[in-house]
């Protein structure tokens, strides 16, 4: 048999699929994957069904139902004073990982390199080298994960074509400031680059932490696109509703994209979505004081049986340091020693690096009921105590 595309051939099956598994088998709580254990907002459900029920039930437009681009362009001159033509320069996609793929297979040709910031998500690399990008990362350190001009100037090139920046950063949980993008912006101009930017966690902030967009700062509106998700904002993570927005010269090449891997997202799920973000603005805002709640117990917790949690300052995630728990082992070991004897799943950070990555940090998701999280607290601390 002739060689099948390496990219995906090479690729082994995902950690989470793994943990996942071993959860299963073991009867363990599961918070490795990252998504919650209750529906979202009741009114957009409804809505949904009623939209299924009276129709249509056709192809929508490729670019997506009217009324849920223009309600996206009013969430993004509500929230961050970005103005886009609905008509030109928001597609919607199924999913937010269309949406990256869109872009990414829109924007970058082969020998194009992409930047990536490690820990990334892990969807990225694949996605970049599959259609002949070449990945060049950026390796951030724990606890803080700071971004540094040496960093970027590090893989910043002419043959440099885009970043991919992900704030609020999955899997750190790490919202980057002012400064960090102040200095991505000056290396996207110094070298003709654009940025994909990730902000699927755009509403998922703590501590007062603001989102604030790359496409807002001084030159950036028409070198970035924005992909956002409905999943992420309304804890519909199974509706697989996302989109792209950014100027219209580089909105309408990934929409060709889009046109050619999914083509459309369902019509009933677009018009809830539309309904939600001019409706239901109170739950995603509210969502982040819960979630909010969640890490601070889980991190407290987890300190006071011998874990040594880093800050998060949004997202689903929170990694913690296992040094202090004296583990013989790696991080992967110890999420499967874990998920097996405590019954408690988790993810090692280290699958979201490439080459040599940290062996003592693993990833909990706290987007779950707070007696889910009661009771993982329950068991960790039954084992770690023995």
């Amino acid at each position: 048999m002739k060689p099948l595309n390496p990219t995906f051939a090479g690729t082994g099956t995902t950690i989470f699929s793994v943990m996942s598994a071993l959860a299963n088998q073991h009867g363990a709580v599961n918070l490795g994957q990252g998504f919650p254990d209750t529906d979202g907002p009741r009114a957009l459900r409804e809505r949904a069904a009623q939209a299924l029920i009276e129709g249509p039930n056709q192809y929508p437009p490729m670019m997506g139902v009217e009324s849920l681009r223009q309600a996206l362009g009013r969430h993004a001159e509500r929230f961050y004073d970005l103005n886009y033509d609905w008509r030109s320069e928001i597609v919607v996609t199924s999913g937010g990982t269309e949406a990256l793929t869109a872009s990414i297979m829109g924007l970058v040709k082969p020998g194009d390199e992409v930047v990536l910031i490690e820990p990334a998500y892990d969807s990225y690399r694949p996605i970049v080298e599959s259609v002949g990008g070449i990945a060049k990362p950026i390796r951030l350190s724990a606890p803080d994960w700071a971004l540094t001009e040496q960093a970027l100037a590090s893989v910043f090139s002419n043959k440099t074509k885009a970043i991919m920046l992900n704030s609020p950063m999955n899997p750190a949980g790490k919202v980057f400031t002012e400064a960090e993008l102040v200095l991505v912006a000056k290396f996207l101009i110094k070298f003709d680059a654009l940025a994909i930017c990730d902000e699927v966690y755009e509403h998922l902030t703590f501590d007062g932490l603001k989102h604030k967009p790359l496409a807002t700062f001084p030159g950036m509106r028409d070198r970035c696109v924005r992909v956002g998700s409905a999943g992420k904002m309304f804890s519909l993570t199974g509706w697989k509703v996302g989109w792209v927005e950014g100027p219209a010269t580089l909105i309408g090449a990934v929409a060709k994209a889009h046109q050619f891997i999914t083509f459309t997202t369902p019509n009933a799920l677009q018009i809830a979505v539309a309904h939600g973000i001019d409706t239901a603005e109170d739950f995603f805002l509210n969502l982040a004081k819960e979630l909010e709640g969640n890490r601070n117990y889980l991190a407290r917790e987890l300190k006071d049986i011998g874990f040594n949690p880093l800050p998060a300052q949004g997202t689903y995630f929170l990694t913690t340091d296992i040094s202090g728990l004296r583990f013989n082992g790696s991080d992967v070991d110890f999420c499967k020693h874990m998920t097996e004897h405590a019954r408690v799943a988790a993810i090692p950070l280290s699958v979201f690096f490439t080459g040599e990555a940290p062996q003592t940090l693993v990833r909990f998701a706290f987007c779950k009921q707070r007696k889910v999280l009661e009771e993982a607290v329950k068991r960790l601390r039954t084992h770690f105590t023995k």
